[in-house]
């Protein structure tokens, strides 16, 4: 687990819990390079979350994270997001050591009765040194991810 304390950010910027707004969700996925996502897929975020934080640069919303999971064991990381001209200054670091120390304020952990949380991300080629800075190993080949995606459901199969 990542240290529970964040580092400090270049001044302007400042760490918020919780979800930028839909707009801006969409913005910062887009022009940071993930698949952009409709307002529609957007709009269930902060409600179906687990936990979110974003940073805002003077009051602008410019990097973010989340996670999805049970609460209890399964911790996803997604979104992990920073807009180009805000990259470089450490704000990913700030965004996934927040979302690695909620989990461990939060998630039950006690590792005598075998409690740990599974803390997992899908990581892109510039997310990779990030990740494996704070400790995620690539699961291969003890574990291969898996996905359908970009796939339309028709009831009982898919297309």
């Amino acid at each position: 687990m990542a240290p529970t304390t964040s580092p400090a950010l270049p001044a302007g910027y400042t760490l918020h819990a919780g979800y930028p707004d839909i707009p801006s969700y969409l913005q910062l996925r887009s022009a940071s390079g993930l698949t952009p996502k409709s307002p529609a897929q957007a709009a269930p975020i902060a409600s179906n979350s687990w936990y979110g934080c974003y940073i805002a640069f003077e009051g602008t919303p410019v990097a973010m994270g989340r996670i999805i999971g049970d609460g209890g064991w399964y911790f996803h990381i997604a979104d992990m997001a920073t807009l180009p001209d805000h990259q470089r200054k450490g704000l990913g670091q700030v965004v996934l050591t927040e979302l690695l120390a909620y989990i461990a304020r939060n998630a039950p952990h006690d590792e005598t009765k075998g409690e740990c949380p599974y803390v997992t991300l899908f990581a892109d080629g510039p997310g990779k040194r990030l990740y494996e800075k704070n400790g995620f190993q690539v699961a291969a080949p003890k574990q291969t991810g898996m996905q359908i995606y970009d796939r339309r459901v028709v009831p009982g199969q898919w297309a």
